[in-house]
């Protein structure tokens, strides 16, 4: 096997596949890619983990097979939402994308300034005459417009 081995998202090398970790080959992860030392954690430290629950007797000794099972299916779950996530981010149009990336830019530019004054809690900045502020025992401007 020396061909690319075709996923949604991108082209491994059968090289790199068969240095994935074992528990992922098994379970066919294709979005999620971890390292060995979670699928080490993913496996042997939950069948781990069970043992200490059951030699404790909190727990049956079937959670040494059922703890393992029930993490490699959360795992195998979050490959198919992150595959769903991918998708439907491919779908967006490339001009929304666009608008998004405007919007989430800063805008950079000057405002103009009618007037400014210094008040006791520090500078108070408005856009709009002193005769159109709403509140009545506002100071007016030490200087006119």
């Amino acid at each position: 096997m020396s061909g690319p081995v075709r996923t949604a998202w991108a082209t491994l090398a059968a090289d790199e596949e068969q240095f994935r970790p074992l528990y992922a080959r098994v379970l066919g992860l294709r979005f999620v890619n971890p390292g060995g030392v979670l699928c080490f954690l993913f496996f042997e430290g939950t069948v781990a983990l069970a043992a200490l629950l059951a030699l404790a007797e909190l727990v049956s000794w079937w959670a040494v097979v059922v703890l393992p099972a029930v993490v490699a299916v959360m795992v195998k779950l979050n490959d198919m939402v992150a595959a769903v996530v991918v998708r439907s981010a491919a779908l967006v149009p490339e001009q929304e994308r666009d608008r998004f990336r405007r919007q989430m830019e800063p805008a950079v530019g000057r405002a103009r300034v009618d007037w400014i004054t210094h008040s006791v809690t520090g500078i108070v900045v408005s856009a709009e005459p002193a005769e159109r502020r709403t509140a009545p025992d506002a100071p007016k401007p030490d200087r006119p417009a």
